[in-house]
């Protein structure tokens, strides 16, 4: 779809947003009727809930068709890995418009109208929209470590093939600036780098890996921070 097309662009939100809410209405009319004990109903509303939900599916694949998935077989694994990043910076970017601006102005205007029942309601959902967001961009975070722990794998295995052929490994070093040494995870293969440092998890850039705290873990795997060691890098010819 040619997204320059503002008005149609927006007619699409509108139309995914409006079946998005119908699957929710129709869900929560089958579960009244299921308490009401009509359940004739209650499946009629479940089926027409999932009629609801193809609608919008069909609106937003033309929204993200970055995101469709014909053959997952025919991707590659850095593909799927971009797919799924994709997800993970909508959703971040959804939850974090909600508790940023969408629920404070809604919880403002509660407040004026003196509807406290509306206010702690919009407050509550704005903190749990906080935490979604949170919990997707450190999901995004690990998306991004993952992507230099396949890097790391390739190279050894490149290399295990080299040496396997009759060449000869490349010669290593662990760097010897502590500023800019990198550790590995002999865990999960997770590299520190401390030029990056890690501040999901509180450690700013720039952090020697000596200067992290004891009680700092591997942010992939959990691992403490004794299951680390120097990463022993190619000495560049």
């Amino acid at each position: 779809m040619d997204l320059s097309n503002f008005t149609t662009h927006q007619n699409l939100e509108a139309a995914f947003g409006g079946e998005s809410m119908a699957n929710r209405k129709y869900l929560f009319f089958a579960d009244v009727a299921r308490k009401l004990g009509f359940a004739d109903l209650a499946k009629l509303f479940r089926e027409t809930a999932e009629q609801e939900t193809q609608h919008a599916f069909a609106h937003f694949v033309l929204l993200h068709p970055e995101l469709v998935v014909e053959d997952p077989t025919a991707l590659t694994e850095e593909q799927k890995r971009e797919i799924m990043s994709r997800c993970l910076s909508l959703a971040v970017e959804g939850e974090t418009y909600e508790y940023t601006t969408m629920y404070p102005e809604f919880a403002a205007a509660a407040q004026k109208d003196r509807d406290n029942p509306a206010t702690e309601e919009f407050l509550k959902q704005a903190k749990e929209s906080a935490d979604h967001a949170n919990i997707f961009r450190e999901a995004a975070h690990r998306f991004g470590l993952l992507k230099f722990v396949e890097n790391y794998h390739a190279d050894r295995y490149a290399e295990a093939l080299e040496v396997l052929n009759g060449g000869n490994a490349a010669p290593k070093a662990a760097g010897d600036d502590a500023k800019t040494r990198k550790w590995i995870c002999k865990v999960c293969s997770v590299i520190y780098d401390p030029i990056a440092g890690d501040p999901d998890s509180g450690i700013a850039p720039g952090t020697p890996f000596e200067e992290i705290p004891d009680d700092w873990h591997c942010p992939i795997c959990g691992a403490s921070k004794k299951s680390f060691t120097p990463l022993e890098e190619k000495i560049a010819a």
